[in-house]
């Protein structure tokens, strides 16, 4: 087992996407209350005064989607400035990335994942779930500004929908070849929406590998990040292709991470919500900060047999919420 180091912080279980595989159509979601966030001040405290202080020591701003939170640049500037931060990064959709990319790298991030699960723009709408005003254009153009800004690496992140965008796995594994990009194929995951594509299937990364290996090559390679992608690279190319193999391959025994809820609820696995612990209620109702972090000391600790039963139990039925809203 990994050293436990890496956090997922979920700013807002909102989005302004609806993503097949996040949010299938038709599904109601009940969203968070703005009293039930955590607010800046409590998010920072856990951050500098209970995390830290156990390990942790890299740091991913996640949603729904991150950039719908109010001062995100502030936030992004507060835990990049603690000395102890050692990586910080984002995922988000990059809707609203183009405006304030340059400032967001002036706050200190520096590495970014942005969704682009289809370059037909057509495509694109109906996996996002648009049924007005095409999007693509402009996250299209929030890719473009992180490029230009200089964030290194730059990731983009696709799921690979059977019958929906697996036609264009050649096409996307393209953009590595002359921009140091780097694009990453994760396997359908059936949270909150195993009903929909059960019918479907998933694609495993062995056969997206060998697509491109029978058109280009394929070596192995490495970028930076705390992630469980398998890395490879088509010779000669700038960027690489990672690939997340979550069904084909368990990967629990390499797991580094929590996840901590918007709503301040640190959960050890995404699949299992075993030991879970309310930080928030605990924060509010004046659990001391020595307790907080024993508490997440002890949950630590159980972490791997958590890790194992969540695989063992499979991916459905398991969480009560869907991908959305647990922050990926």
């Amino acid at each position: 087992m990994n050293q436990v180091d890496y956090l997922r912080i979920s700013l807002i279980d909102r989005c302004n996407f609806r993503c097949q595989y996040c949010m299938p159509e038709g599904s109601e979601l009940d969203y968070i209350l703005k009293q039930q966030l955590l607010t800046d001040e409590e998010l920072l405290t856990l951050v500098q005064e209970v995390f830290i202080p156990v390990g942790f020591r890299q740091f991913r701003l996640t949603g729904g989607e991150p950039l719908l939170r109010p001062r995100v640049v502030d936030l992004v500037g507060a835990i990049a400035s603690l000395p102890q931060t050692q990586d910080l990064s984002m995922t988000t959709n990059g809707f609203l990335l183009a405006p304030i990319a340059q400032n967001l790298y002036d706050a200190g991030l520096r590495r970014i994942n942005i969704s682009l699960d289809s370059l037909d723009p057509h495509i694109f709408d109906q996996i996002i779930g648009s049924h007005g005003r095409s999007r693509w254009q402009q996250v299209w153009d929030g890719i473009q500004a992180a490029h230009r800004v200089g964030f290194d690496p730059l990731k983009l992140n696709v799921v690979v929908i059977p019958g929906v965008n697996d036609h264009e796995i050649l096409d996307l594994a393209a953009l590595t070849i002359d921009k140091q990009w780097h694009v990453r194929f994760i396997e359908f995951m059936p949270i909150g929406n195993g009903e929909l594509f059960g019918d479907r299937g998933w694609v495993s990364s062995a056969e997206l590998r060998q697509q491109i290996r029978d058109r280009w090559g394929l070596t192995e390679a490495q970028v930076r990040g705390s992630g469980p992608a398998d890395v490879f690279q088509i010779p000669g190319a700038k960027g690489t292709l990672g690939f997340i193999s979550q069904m084909s391959e368990c990967f629990c025994d390499r797991c580094n991470r929590m996840r901590l809820s918007a709503d301040g609820w640190l959960r050890p696995c995404l699949l299992n919500e075993t030991g879970q612990l309310d930080l928030k209620t605990s924060l509010r109702s004046g659990v001391s900060i020595p307790q907080l972090r024993e508490q997440v000391r002890q949950l630590l600790a159980i972490k791997p047999e958590i890790n194992y039963k969540g695989r063992d139990s499979g991916t459905t039925g398991v969480y009560s919420r869907t991908m959305s809203q647990i922050g990926g």
